[in-house]
């Protein structure tokens, strides 16, 4: 048992993915020039007013359906002042008294089994400029100020990076899945921040609480985290007080940094946004809202494992929205999902990306993938029949038979057919049949060799092999 025992929160802001921004009619995209999507709302000019995009409130109420949040039917906008060069109306308008959501929790799979990280609550926001610092001079984009984000703070429940890090990633995978946002961390449209303290192993007073801001990957937040708690470890063992803290993870110290010490709590005097109105959520916006709801992780996940897809390529599918998007077309055919799973992740996905080519830049039609798979589970195409016409498959206007025909590809499925050949070539090698029977390897390889010599490559290797093994075990 360890002496000490970290406490860790999270606060998560995500943009969500609107046309427009929270409070005016502005682009919500993201990689335009800097300043071109804005209006006089974004820019804080006097006099102007916010408009509410309902769009906002619509992915607020899926997001907390989404996190098992309870939903506040009545809400209103707060005001929260600050003074910083990235705020040019010197207050945000956000949730603070009657956030969209509270009470949430996502569950995530342990090394200890499951385990619900709570969540206090989600609330909507507008977001800030973005700052760039050039030497001794600050530049801002105003594209970013108004995009709408939604903040989600968890309480006090997770004691490992480990957990803090499958949270996120469940959390990520959660809200794009859900269409809420397209949390690319990278773009900044997902943003971490870390509350950490720690205390003696059983006691039930936490420790001072640090925070480290704006930690730019989730594997990053465990490691800022694994670093934070080792600091201040380090500072008990010597003696040393510590100080509520707010700190940054430098990725290429490998190290969190102090930004600042919090002498006093931030007084933010919140007050009642005059400028808009409270908002009343009623059944009928609700049921709307959460009508447009796809189908979440946890549900395909469900679907692919009880059509017999091994877990490693349910989650293998899962991380790629592309491939689990299209397969989820065919739900409801009798597509053999274990072969069309093991297809779409291995040599698709590999002509794919060797190509810098998208599944839909391809000519693979529905229709075209069904029968492809089909010809594959009835032993019509071999593993290396389907390299051998992917990329007419892929790349080209015709039917698997087209294809095939072109190609010169008949393999025999007539199993009696298959089963004289084998016996012929058997009855042919008695000394390699004895061989087998004394446990020697090479003799099934000579055995196949033979067999598909015999056939001229007009059967399927995989059906050959097994009816060979089969025949064999019967005669020994």
């Amino acid at each position: 048992m360890t002496k000490y025992e970290a406490t860790i929160g999270i606060e998560v802001h995500v943009e969500v993915r609107t046309k427009s921004k929270f409070f005016s009619s502005s682009e919500n995209s993201y990689g335009k020039s800097a300043n071109s999507k804005t209006t006089v709302v974004d820019l804080g000019y006097p006099g102007t007013l916010p408009t509410v995009n309902h769009e906002v409130i619509n992915q607020g109420i899926r997001a907390a359906h989404l996190l098992h949040c309870d939903l506040s039917r009545k809400m209103h906008f707060d005001r929260k002042n600050y003074f910083y060069p990235d705020n040019p109306k010197n207050y945000q308008i956000t949730q603070n008294r009657t956030p969209i959501g509270r009470g949430g929790f996502i569950e995530i799979e342990t090394e200890n089994g499951s385990k619900k990280i709570e969540i206090e609550e989600i609330h909507l926001e507008e977001d800030t400029c973005k700052s760039a610092h050039k030497g001794r001079v600050s530049l801002l984009d105003f594209n970013r100020a108004g995009v709408p984000l939604i903040e989600i703070v968890t309480k006090p429940c997770m004691h490992t990076k480990e957990e803090a890090v499958l949270y996120l990633e469940k959390l990520r995978e959660t809200l794009f899945y859900g269409d809420i946002s397209d949390c690319k961390i990278e773009e900044g449209s997902m943003r971490c921040d870390a509350n950490v303290s720690i205390a003696l192993s059983g006691s039930q007073t936490l420790g001072t609480k640090c925070e480290i801001k704006n930690i730019g990957s989730i594997r990053n937040v465990g490691l800022a985290i694994e670093k934070e708690v080792l600091r201040q470890e380090k500072l008990l063992e010597e003696g040393k007080t510590l100080l509520e803290e707010t700190r940054r993870f430098d990725d290429k110290l490998n190290d969190t940094v102090l930004m600042r010490v919090k002498e006093t709590g931030n007084d933010y005097r919140y007050f009642p946004e005059p400028d808009i109105p409270y908002i009343v959520l009623d059944d009928e916006q609700i049921e709307e809202a959460l009508s447009s709801i796809p189908m979440t992780p946890n549900e395909i996940r469900k679907i692919y494992l009880d059509r017999g897809i091994q877990k490693i390529n349910v989650e293998k599918l899962i991380a790629n929205r592309v491939l689990a998007t299209y397969l989820n077309t065919f739900i409801e055919t009798e597509l053999d999902f274990v072969i069309a799973s093991n297809l779409l992740l291995g040599d698709i996905s590999s002509y794919l990306n060797k190509n810098f080519m998208e599944l839909k830049d391809t000519h693979l039609t529905d229709e075209k993938f069904l029968d492809l798979v089909s010809k594959i589970k009835s032993g019509e195409l071999s593993s290396k029949n389907v390299k051998d016409i992917l990329e007419d498959v892929l790349e080209k206007d015709m039917t698997i038979e087209e294809i095939m025909k072109k190609k010169n590809i008949q393999n025999i499925t007539d199993t009696s057919f298959v089963q004289e050949l084998i016996q012929k070539v058997l009855d042919a090698n008695p000394e390699s049949v004895k061989d087998y029977a004394l446990g020697k390897d090479r003799a099934i390889k000579y055995l196949m060799g033979q067999v598909m010599k015999e056939a001229k490559g007009s059967i399927n290797p995989k059906l050959a092999n097994e009816m060979l093994l089969e025949i064999l075990k019967k005669q020994n």
